[in-house]
């Protein structure tokens, strides 16, 4: 008899039979010879289908699955140009066209494609359809704008790439900073991190700064890059390259040129948006996890005692950071910091200069002309350079960290002159082969690219499916109140006055028959207009003017 010959409900009868014996019962063997032998199958088949499940299963039509109001080619197409109008008119909060709209669109002005133009017929496209078939067939929003798997990678040696960010601390300030802006607030607490990418070696800084400046960044780059004096730290020297934001530090352009100098490659991540669907960010996830880790374990205790100054902040964090790098290493069996000493290249370690060389790195040229005076003027600062380069063009050297001034006059270099009268690639790695969900997203956006809607979807006037009159609508006139006596004399006194002053000579010398006709106008209105018409029309005529 074949397999299909057992009945599901008898598997479900036996199997609920079964379950309430106990498990070395010998009935239980009974139950299954007797079932085997009704059926016409062996023990062993009886137990496969018993391990397979025995559960119902809904029966379906021949045709599940397939579309019936148009053919699956021309419903699929049309499905592809609604997925296309929702990622056309998509913004940065996911917002985009709904279903119902976009069948509207397309059934009353279609849409030109690069294939042709295609309008949809009326009446056809229903939204709970089309919402049906554009999750079964992936063109979902969900799916379309999924991100492509992420792809780690690691450096294959030590100090081969540094990860390098800076975050503000919880702490926010503290309260003796080494230096404060009379004109600003009290400059916030920076952390300064760099993370080696194939240890996960952290070494990191506290720093009072204004925001991401260059000149903070650089200090904490060179004090990164020297022999440290705790042993316990051994972290150091140049990396190849150097990963960080595309932010206010990489974009400086004396930071460019000092990491150029000291043969460093700095690498930036992609913007949001310049690599299709994925998330750039999210690459530089070594050097952000440290950052947590430090505000959870270590800021934390701030809430005991809260350091005093910049050295006392670093003094701590130093102490923490000996525990962080002595933690078990991501995949490796053993520590970081073993990692990086493990891994270090066959080269070695690339030494880093001494301080007075690294500001030398850090001056920009600037090309100045010298007044009269033999004195050049530099952020409001003024320097006396040697009397033989007064109304001279010269090239003036002036670093970040320098408060010493350098001239530079053909293939000479003067100074130092102080201030007076004022102030002081890694390698390649593997990318996953595209999936047909994305080879379909890419279609997608593609032809949504590719898109044109007729004007007349903007600009013709809906007709409406229902219409009803419109009533006649009562209005209160409007009633001025003229609060300045604009319009109209407030007393019949004033308007008197105001007809003297217009005729140049008093009333009472009117003949009687004009004046009891001013009289009578004045009291039936006291409008400015009208009175001054019935002057002009009936009284000045007669004056002989």
């Amino acid at each position: 008899m074949p397999l299909k010959a057992i009945p599901a409900e008898a598997l479900l009868d036996l199997k609920r039979r079964l379950q309430t014996l106990e498990p070395q019962s010998a009935e239980r063997r009974h139950l299954v010879q007797e079932t085997a032998a009704l059926y016409g199958i062996s023990e062993s088949t009886l137990y496969r289908r018993l391990r397979a499940g025995g559960q119902l299963r809904p029966a379906q039509r021949q045709d599940h699955g397939v579309p019936k109001v148009l053919p699956e080619t021309q419903l699929a197409r049309y499905c592809e140009l609604i997925a296309a109008i929702k990622i056309r008119t998509s913004n940065q909060k996911g917002r985009h066209l709904s279903t119902a709209e976009a069948i509207r669109l397309l059934e009353d002005y279609g849409l030109e494609t690069p294939d042709g133009f295609v309008q949809a017929p009326q009446g056809v496209l229903k939204k709970p359809t089309v919402n049906r078939y554009l999750k079964q067939w992936g063109l979902d929003r969900q799916r379309l704008m999924r991100e492509p798997p992420a792809v780690r990678f690691q450096a294959r040696y030590s100090n081969a790439l540094w990860q390098f960010d800076l975050s503000p601390s919880d702490l926010k300030h503290i309260e003796r900073p080494p230096w404060v802006d009379e004109r600003k607030k009290p400059p916030t607490l920076m952390l300064f991190s760099v993370v080696d990418d194939r240890s996960g070696a952290a070494y990191q800084e506290y720093r009072c700064t204004y925001g991401e400046d260059a000149e903070a960044a650089l200090r904490f780059l060179f004090n990164a890059m020297v022999p440290k004096a705790d042993e316990g730290l051994p972290l150091h020297g140049r990396p190849l390259a150097l990963y960080m934001d595309p932010g206010p530090v990489s974009h400086s352009a004396i930071f460019q040129r000092v990491m150029r100098l000291l043969d460093i490659e700095v690498i930036t991540h992609l913007p949001k948006g310049k690599d299709g669907r994925r998330t750039t960010a999210r690459s530089k996830g070594k050097v952000e996890r440290p950052f947590r880790t430090v505000k959870e374990l270590h800021e934390t205790l701030y809430h005991f005692h809260k350091p005093e100054t910049e050295a006392e902040a670093n003094a701590w964090l130093l102490n923490f950071l000996l525990r962080y790098n002595d933690r078990p290493h991501r995949s490796e069996p053993h520590s970081r910091i073993e990692d990086w000493l493990k891994n270090l290249p066959a080269e070695g370690i690339r030494e880093m200069c001494d301080w007075e060389r690294f500001c030398t790195f850090a001056r920009e040229p600037e090309r100045r002309k010298v007044g009269s005076d033999a004195r050049v003027s530099l952020d409001g600062v003024s320097y006396e350079l040697d009397p033989d380069l007064a109304g001279e063009s010269v090239i003036l050297w002036f670093g970040l960290f320098d408060d010493q001034l350098f001239a530079e006059h053909g293939e000479r270099r003067y100074g130092p002159y102080r201030p007076v009268g004022g102030p002081i690639p890694l390698h390649r790695y593997r990318r996953f082969k595209k999936t047909a969900t994305e080879k379909r997203a890419d279609q997608i956006e593609s032809l949504a690219g590719l898109l044109t809607l007729p004007r007349a979807a903007l600009t013709d006037r809906p007709e409406l499916t229902r219409t009803w009159p419109v009533p006649e609508l009562s209005t209160q006139p409007f009633r001025d109140p003229d609060p300045f006596h604009e319009l109209a004399f407030p007393t019949v006194l004033d308007a008197k006055r105001a007809v003297a002053d217009r005729l140049g000579m008093a009333l009472a010398k009117l003949p009687p028959a004009q004046l009891d006709a001013l009289n009578a106008l004045l009291a039936t209105t006291l409008s400015k207009q009208a009175v001054f018409e019935h002057v002009r029309s009936q009284i000045e005529p007669h004056l002989g003017r």
